[in-house]
């Protein structure tokens, strides 16, 4: 990561993980993903944005591999998505090789536009949900 780009992933998880998170995940319906800590083994909630498509939910990670919950994926890809409310089990999978600008085309358009803004490191994301 550059200098700016760093600093840039510092302020916004500082931001995120102390205000913005805590908040949004005491929302009703605000959509969580659910992964497991990769070093505590406990249950770590992170607020997103996506779109469920069929049996799949999509995701853009703003900070790609540097993403905590993208690190817990990496660790334990069995993930649970509470969607409108309800939650559902499933198993996510990183997705270097998509396009991630073109994803976040067809995602909700708010949250689109706040990761393109701060992200520095595009990911998608597919959650398969069994449920």
């Amino acid at each position: 990561m550059s200098g700016r780009a760093d600093l840039k992933h510092r302020v916004v998880t500082r931001f995120q993980r102390h205000l913005a998170n805590p908040l949004n995940r005491r929302l009703p319906f605000q959509t969580l993903l659910e992964t497991t800590g990769r070093t505590s083994g406990r249950p770590r909630q992170t607020p997103v944005g996506g779109r469920r498509v069929g049996e799949s939910f999509w995701i853009v990670s703003e900070f790609g591999h540097t993403s905590q919950y993208v690190r817990n994926i990496q660790a334990d890809p069995k993930v649970r998505v509470r969607i409108a409310g309800r939650w559902h089990h499933g198993t996510a999978h990183l997705l270097p090789d998509d396009d991630a600008l073109a994803r976040l085309r067809a995602l909700p358009r708010f949250n689109s536009a706040v990761v393109r803004a701060l992200g520095t490191d595009l990911l998608t994301v597919r959650v398969d949900l069994t449920d």
